[in-house]
């Protein structure tokens, strides 16, 4: 491999780690603001309140009984597919690139 092909590997990985861990983080995050939002609406509240609990022990799961920590575990597996996805395009793109 050249280092033009090295870098240019390197930059789609880097970027690619940083979307898939963002966009989970992100649609969790929205979802929470949503519902504790939800909450201000007296008709909602106490929907709100359920499903705000439900979606907080969904993430404590994963968290091993911290929310946030559940978070970051899913953006954090989430970034390693998304990095053997790029790596696996990457591959199959220079393998082809060789035919």
């Amino acid at each position: 491999m050249s280092c033009s092909l090295t870098s240019s590997y390197v930059r789609s990985l880097l970027l690619t780690l940083i979307v898939s861990f963002l966009a989970p983080v992100l649609l969790l995050g929205s979802a929470i603001a949503f519902i504790l939002m939800l909450g201000f609406c007296p008709l909602f509240s106490g929907i709100s309140q359920m499903l705000s609990a439900l979606l907080l022990s969904f993430l404590a799961t994963f968290g091993t009984g911290n929310a946030w920590e559940g978070i970051v575990v899913i953006g954090c597996a989430c970034a390693v597919v998304g990095g053997l996805f790029d790596t696996y395009t990457f591959y199959r793109t220079d393998s082809l690139r060789r035919l």
